[in-house]
């Protein structure tokens, strides 16, 4: 049986007309005359590459959303302020009906809203129209035409893969709905079942000659690539094999989930991609161990032929209008002219993740807080370097890329300060008083370029969709939970290089989970991964109350001889929303389901909605 997509259903099925389908998306010309002109089915192209949702810093309030709504961050004007993103989810107030992760507002469109459900149908059907028609279209070459062909198959690919990180299981067509369709077949498919789709999308690109590997030429920025098709495959079977959406614990698909996973890294290798491991700046990012990394966030990738940034996937280049000024929205604020509010800062929880430079954890992975408020860390025995009176010496140096701490200093208006995060201290942590004091005691560093000025543009950060340390992470996880042991370490332990953290050696396949997740967490740190891993490492019947009901902050108290002292605090006494376990997926919007169940006789709604 065919599987149909829902699309507007609303409209279909109560206002159904022909004339609508027949017109071009902007409502102007019929789609015949659009196929007739070469340069209008680019354009057509085009505003299926419109779609591309916004991440990182691009939404609304130049926002980190989902950093500041995993356990990684808390965003300090959220929980005081509403009309943020996370406002709503930390206090609790979301249903189906109304859920700020459902209708985003979006930096680049003025802020106005961007509904993922009916966004990303719409934007499916778009590839659908363009695929199932390509033949009665005008292309200015059959080369071109191929490329292009490919390329909607990859953009499908990657609006499926949003669905289910969103969602899970939703329904699935690889043609237009007919209006004398019948509706009541319409039924949700598998998360499995989507990432094989998507991995056949991706394989057609993969064996288009036509489509090229890497983006050489700016003008062509943001379109897609082989590159981003192994990116795609690995991540969507990733998912698929994940505890969420794999109920029965099936070896099989982590087995798969390897296969795509080496196919991407060995491609990609083969084919010029690479960490980034030399910083080019070094008077600008310093000699530090983790210099290039904070390098690779704060530039865009270069479109030569011989890049100098060879890990960068796909990015979002689009101009967000206010993304140029993280340092103004997301950064150290405080009383520093030409600032507004420092945005979402790092939780102490984050900041325990980064293990000393002898590798090891600086709490135990498995338990690391023998209390669900985090108040008392559960150290790990084997970790003699950790001094907790003296905190953040000898770390991960990724931790120094990411964060600004007590005692740092900054560069701002040719001038260097230091940042006095101590109770009283200029940039002193704060309770719920406004948003230019951080909530934990940290401040965000990742994509700030050092040396930031009130008239000069410092920061030029866009999203990394997909870079090479995911791929290597996501090959370590698969292949350790198939079995495979070196493989995963060897992929994890070349990530871990770059920044001159040590090797991890172990036999054990839970320990290195441990290991190879903890990593993911301080390599992805404000990048997005962490709010959709902490989700699918879940099995259905789990919560994140252990991970982000409660997080904490680190109170600094100077003494008369200039030295600290250091008390955890939880920065909210109540708990935080967002950890049940109905938050492990977005709810169906409320509408669609009121229609979808009484036709199909099916449940639609994701549990806990």
């Amino acid at each position: 049986m065919k599987k149909y997509i829902l699309i507007l259903l609303s409209f279909l099925i109560f206002n159904a007309c022909t004339d609508v389908l027949d017109m071009a998306p902007d409502g102007k010309l019929t789609m015949e005359e659009i196929y007739k002109d070469p340069d209008k089915v680019e354009s057509l192209l085009s505003s299926i590459y419109s779609g591309l949702p916004n991440k990182g810093f691009g939404y609304a309030f130049v926002s980190p959303a989902l950093t500041a709504l995993s356990d990684d961050g808390w965003d300090s004007s959220g929980d005081v302020e509403s009309g943020y993103v996370s406002y709503e989810i930390y206090v609790n107030r979301t249903s189906a009906s109304h859920h700020s992760l459902l209708d985003i507002p979006r930096t680049d469109l003025g802020h106005n809203n961007w509904k993922y459900w009916g966004n990303f149908w719409a934007q499916i059907r778009l590839c659908n129209q363009f695929l199932q028609n390509a033949d009665e279209m005008a292309f200015k070459s059959d080369a071109i035409k191929k490329r292009l062909i490919a390329e909607t198959h990859l953009l499908r690919a990657f609006y499926y893969t949003e669905m289910i990180k969103w969602f899970g299981g939703v329904p699935l067509l690889d043609e237009m709905m007919p209006f004398d369709a019948d509706f009541s077949l319409l039924e949700r498919t598998s998360v499995y079942e989507i990432a094989v789709f998507i991995a056949k999308d991706c394989d057609f690109a993969l064996q288009t000659n036509e489509l090229p590997w890497r983006i050489t030429t700016e003008s062509e920025t943001m379109r897609a690539t082989k590159a981003l098709a192994l990116a795609l495959k690995s991540t969507a079977m990733l998912f698929a094999a994940s505890p969420l959406h794999n109920e029965s614990q099936d070896l099989s698909r982590w087995e798969e989930a390897y296969k795509y996973c080496k196919e991407a890294v060995t491609q990609l290798k083969t084919n010029g991609y690479d960490l980034f491991k030399t910083c080019t700046q070094p008077q600008v990012f310093g000699t530090s161990a983790g210099a290039a990394y904070h390098q690779l966030f704060c530039q865009p990738a270069d479109y030569t032929a011989a890049p100098r940034d060879r890990e960068t996937i796909y990015q979002h280049n689009r101009n967000f209008g206010w993304a140029n000024l993280l340092w103004h929205l997301n950064y150290i604020s405080s009383g520093f002219e030409g600032t507004a509010r420092v945005g979402t800062v790092p939780t102490q929880e984050l900041i325990d993740a980064y293990e000393t430079t002898d590798g090891q954890p600086i709490l135990d992975l498995k338990s690391p807080y023998t209390d669900e408020k985090h108040l008392t860390p559960n150290y790990n025995p084997a970790n003699t370097l950790y001094d907790p009176d003296n905190p953040y010496a000898n770390r991960d140096p990724r931790m120094y890329a990411t964060a600004y701490m007590n005692d740092d200093t900054i560069i701002w208006e040719n001038e260097v300060y230091r940042i006095d995060a101590y109770v009283g201290g200029k940039c002193e942590i704060r309770t719920a008083t406004g948003q230019n004091h951080t909530r934990t005691g940290y401040f965000h560093r990742k994509f700030i370029t050092p040396g930031a000025t009130i008239s000069q543009n410092t920061t030029n950060a866009p999203h990394k969709y997909y870079r090479m340390g995911e791929m290597l992470l996501n090959l370590a996880e698969a292949a350790n939970e198939a079995g495979h042991t070196d493989e995963a370490l060897a992929a994890m332990n070349e990530v871990r290089e770059r920044v001159k953290m040590p090797p991890v050696a172990t036999s054990s396949k839970d320990e290195l989970r441990l290991r190879i997740r903890n990593e993911r967490r301080v390599e992805f740190a404000f990048e997005e991964n962490r709010y959709f891993d902490m989700r699918r490492w879940c099995k259905p019947n789990e919560d994140l109350g252990m991970l982000c009901k409660y997080l904490t902050a680190m109170w600094i108290t100077k003494k008369p001889d200039g030295t600290y002292t250091y008390e955890r605090k939880n920065v909210w006494n109540v708990e935080r929303g967002g950890w049940r376990n109905r938050d492990l997926l977005l709810p169906i919007p409320l509408a669609e389901v009121s229609r979808l169940e009484p036709l199909t006789g099916k449940t639609w709604q994701n549990p806990g909605w």
